[in-house]
């Protein structure tokens, strides 16, 4: 009697689909490189040589993250091109808060069945966002599994590394009683807080249904790209007495503000300073969400907080003012 005969691709797992794919993405990764690069993506390694000329004593930094069921929104639009782009902006933002330039980035991309198609346009969003914050993707892994995702599931993680001299590290220390929060707005949910707001959203409203609230459909509002808040953050950072930034992402405005804020100060905040996004004041009408969980779930249409002295919220303001960006006074340190 003949044993049946089980090959790697009866067992789920294309190798020659995910020998396509890299190949589809090698155009779009190389846009990315710069002299800085040794080698174009198939290696066992990414190979980038800095550029150390202007540090007196470089450190690098290094953060890592994943979009989280955001991508569940993705799969039901069908759209997989934006939330690459929310991985590299959401890594480049923790850590240039740190006063860091972001040099470049890695992904990894795993799914229960490669659909080259997809794979090719989260790789796509990872390539527009890189490109814009002059970041090289130098490497990444491609991983099918199946048995671990349902059909049509993907998940996503990213690591971006960049560099900062020692001495314009921001790390909060500075900051003093008297200094001032100066907030900049978000484009909406960014990436943090999507369970919640899948429960809700989704219990009255199909991603294709347009709202009027939000000006656009469900999908559309909730795949709003994460803001990149590079550019204005090297604007303001050799600003004397900028002395932190928060990022806000996992556990609201409070709890990543305070991460940087020393633990003897504490943070006095005006939660009527500016008008929320609409689809916030959505969530929290529709599923009758307590003001408290609204506070620790979400950004609430502040992405990034400048924390200064008083005296530099003149400068501050002008330079936002200079690169359209609208900005808040929403707080004091006490």
């Amino acid at each position: 009697m003949s044993k049946k005969k089980f090959t790697y691709k009866d067992a789920g797992v294309d190798i020659e689909a995910g020998e396509e794919m890299v190949e589809s993405i090698k155009g779009l990764v190389k846009e990315t490189h710069s002299d800085a690069v040794l080698h174009n993506i198939g290696g066992f390694g990414g190979f980038f040589r800095p550029d150390l000329s202007s540090y007196n004593d470089p450190v690098f930094v290094s953060s890592v993250d994943g979009v989280g069921t955001k991508l569940i929104v993705a799969f039901k639009s069908g759209k997989y091109d934006t939330v690459g782009q929310d991985l590299v902006n959401h890594c480049i933002n923790d850590i240039a808060v740190c006063g860091a330039d972001p040099l470049f980035f890695l992904d990894y991309f795993s799914t229960g069945k490669l659909e080259k198609d997809v794979g090719y346009q989260v790789v796509k969003g990872f390539s527009k966002a890189c490109k814009e914050n002059g970041v090289a993707l130098i490497g990444g892994e491609t991983a099918e599994m199946p048995d671990i995702y349902s059909e049509g599931e993907f998940d996503l993680a990213g690591n971006i590394v960049g560099m900062v001299d020692r001495k314009k590290v921001i790390d909060g220390s500075d900051i003093e009683k008297g200094n001032i929060l100066l907030g900049f707005p978000s484009t909406g949910l960014h990436t943090n807080g999507y369970s919640l707001a899948r429960k809700v959203l989704f219990s009255e409203y199909e991603v294709t249904d347009h709202v009027d609230e939000l000006g656009t459909t469900v999908g559309e509002a909730m795949l709003a790209v994460h803001k990149s808040y590079l550019p204005i953050i090297r604007k303001l950072r050799n600003l004397n007495s900028v002395n932190g930034f928060s990022h806000i992402t996992g556990g609201g405005i409070m709890g990543n503000t305070k991460r940087v804020v020393p633990e003897k100060l504490t943070i006095k905040l005006d939660w009527n300073a500016w008008q929320r996004p609409p689809i916030f004041e959505l969530i929290q009408d529709l599923g009758n969400v307590p003001e408290d969980d609204m506070r620790a779930t979400f950004n609430l249409g502040i992405g990034l907080i400048a924390i200064v002295d008083p005296n530099t919220a003149g400068k501050v303001k002008e330079i936002s003012a200079e690169m359209d960006e609208e900005i808040i006074e929403m707080g004091v340190v006490d």
